[in-house]
């Protein structure tokens, strides 16, 4: 009866109506950040004109045509949502056109800027340098060159040297390099190639600058633990990889863990259920429940630090989150679809990122398979064993093909490694969080959850390293589209099989039906044979008499001749044959 009531949750019917306007909205994105910003007007007004010819027709009363106008809503309001996506585009690629900073950008001439630091600083690779290079979202503030000061609003990336690690957002720096131009599907005016240190000017109050001090906090509380707990747990928390071991790092990449090192989906999933969780003990009603998962979700995002990724990673867990509860889960599709348009509205450029491909691939994953494969499971599986098995797959499924084209080679322990540290990402989360304010308000009350999210974090670190030791750990894979349809097919198989090793009876009536149909079909296509043959005036007695399978007979009918072996044999003994010699004599047989 549990049975049927999850599969009657899971056929529930899914809606489609969105899924024009999420692939409208991401052509336009994805195509208007590679052209110009008048062709990207060009699209938006395309766009319009077509949404208002599809409201006309929508708008027709005729009768009978319920389907035909529903149909005509939704291309209209796909057409509008990639008409504002282009408009987008168009006022983007303006200001990198028009913007304060295009006249230096590509003159190859050292200016002197006053910036504002917006982000926190990452590290990039730098070749064969061997100096570290690091990359910093920042504001333009001032602009000072062939002795002519501009100011403006633009935004701007900083690519600078090890001296650049140490910036906090918030501050206002002073510096000199070299304008670049951006490349092609990149918000940002203008790369800022720093050609000497940072000179502190102001130290303004930013909640990215407030984020940055309890994540330096939250790392100097778990410095006591083990190598490898101490430089994952801060990465698992809030995103911070600076202490990560370059080996960890290398293990975790290569067994396909390394999404575990960044705030995703999942860590804004587990924080807004634990907050439903603690709500619905307290017997709040669901608003106020749904309200405090909110405000916990907001104060997470605040501690990473409010960058695009991050919101993106927090809408998405939203949506999971929305696609593993039972109230909402026929409407998943319809939240991660609205998701999606919102988001590249807001930033089409993220259209180009493989991340945010990765993170709604993996969201759909969730919403279409996760559910469905939490039913293939026994009833007696803890529901947590169960998310947790059922959620890597899922997201597997949809991921593999993309992950395959960004680096050509197959984990075959990937799935069975991110089965095993699922359960552990729960409590390293959670006691995490936890014990990111304590390590500022009280830091002895912080040396307990430390302690219990530094213990799971090292035994995903043991799990990395264990998977990534065994043979074969990294296979080569091809490249190019025929990889991609290869690992498509690799997941659609690996689905089938989990499936078939769930349900051992299910494969055996499978077998059955499929033969039974199959037999049908061979005596449709006999009987149709048969009376393909009478049809054709052949009515011998061949055609009259029904075929018989399986045996073979003679017909003893004879033609009229003496043939001996046709006549029955004579009893008793019978006279030896005589044969004369090659001499003329008779010979008598021995």
């Amino acid at each position: 009866m549990v049975e049927a009531a999850a599969d009657s949750v899971v056929r529930k019917r899914v809606d489609l109506r969105l899924i024009p306007a999420v692939v409208a909205t991401w052509t336009a994105s994805l195509v208007g950040g590679f052209i110009p910003g008048p062709a990207s007007g060009g699209v938006c007004a395309v766009l319009a004109l077509a949404a208002v010819f599809l409201l006309a027709g929508a708008g027709r009363p005729e009768p009978g045509r319920a389907a035909a106008r529903t149909l005509s809503a939704t291309l209209a309001i796909a057409c509008i949502s990639g008409a504002v996506a282009a408009g987008h585009c168009a006022l983007t690629a303006g200001m990198r056109e028009h913007g304060p900073l295009a006249g230096a950008v590509g003159e190859g001439e050292g200016v002197l800027i006053h910036i504002m630091v917006k982000g926190t600083p990452a590290s990039v690779a730098s070749g064969n340098s061997g100096h570290s290079r690091w990359i910093i979202a920042a504001s333009l503030i001032q602009l000072t060159s062939h002795e002519q000061v501009v100011r403006g609003a633009a935004e701007l990336v900083v690519v600078g040297g090890d001296e650049w690690r140490d910036v906090q957002p918030g501050q206002g720096i002073r510096t000199t390099g070299t304008l670049k131009e951006a490349r092609p599907g990149q918000s940002e005016a203008a790369v800022l190639s720093a050609s000497s240190g940072p000179v502190i000017i102001e130290s303004g109050f930013d909640v990215n600058h407030t984020a940055a001090q309890l994540r330096t906090s939250f790392r100097g509380a778990a410095s006591w633990l083990p190598p490898d707990a101490a430089g994952l747990l801060p990465g698992m928390v809030a995103g911070d990889t600076s202490a990560l071991p370059e080996e960890l790092e290398a293990d975790m990449k290569t067994v396909g863990m390394t999404h575990l090192t960044a705030v995703s989906g999942a860590n804004c999933s587990l924080i807004m259920g634990a907050f439903l969780i603690l709500a619905r003990s307290l017997r709040l009603s669901r608003p106020l429940a749904a309200a405090a998962a909110g405000a916990g979700l907001t104060a997470f995002v605040v501690l990473v630090g409010p960058e695009p990724s991050v919101l993106r990673a927090a809408v998405m867990g939203f949506v999971g989150l929305m696609a593993m509860t039972g109230g909402l889960r026929g409407r998943s599709l319809t939240f991660l679809c609205l998701a999606t348009v919102v988001l590249l509205l807001l930033d089409p450029t993220l259209a180009g990122t493989y991340g945010f491909l990765l993170s709604v691939l993996a969201t759909l994953g969730i919403v279409l398979f996760a559910g469905r494969i939490a039913t293939w499971l026994p009833s007696r599986m803890p529901p947590w064993l169960a998310a947790g098995l059922s959620v890597p797959l899922s997201a597997q499924v949809l991921c593999g093909p993309v992950l395959v084209a960004l680096q050509p080679q197959l984990s075959p322990y990937a799935l069975i490694a991110n089965v095993l540290a699922g359960p552990l990402v729960a409590p390293v989360t959670i006691m995490g969080t936890l014990a990111v304010p304590l390590s500022v308000i009280h830091p002895a009350g912080a040396a307990v959850p430390v302690a219990l999210a530094g213990t799971s974090a090292g035994m995903v670190a043991g799990v990395a390293r264990f998977f990534a030791g065994l043979p074969g750990a990294a296979l080569p894979w091809a490249e190019g589209a025929p990889g991609i349809v290869a690992m498509a097919l690799l997941s659609v198989l690996t689905m089938g099989l989990t499936w078939a090793l769930l349900h051992p009876a299910g494969v055996i009536r499978m077998v059955f039906a499929l033969h039974d149909r199959l037999v049908k079909v061979l005596e449709k296509l006999e009987a149709t044979e048969t009376r393909n043959l009478s049809d054709r005036g052949l009515r011998g007695r061949w055609a009259r008499r029904p075929p018989r399978h399986g045996r073979l007979e003679t017909c003893k009918k004879s033609s009229g001749r003496n043939h001996p072996w046709l006549l029955p044999k004579t009893p008793g003994p019978r006279a030896p044959l005589r044969t004369p010699s090659v001499g003329g004599r008779q010979r008598r047989p021995p």
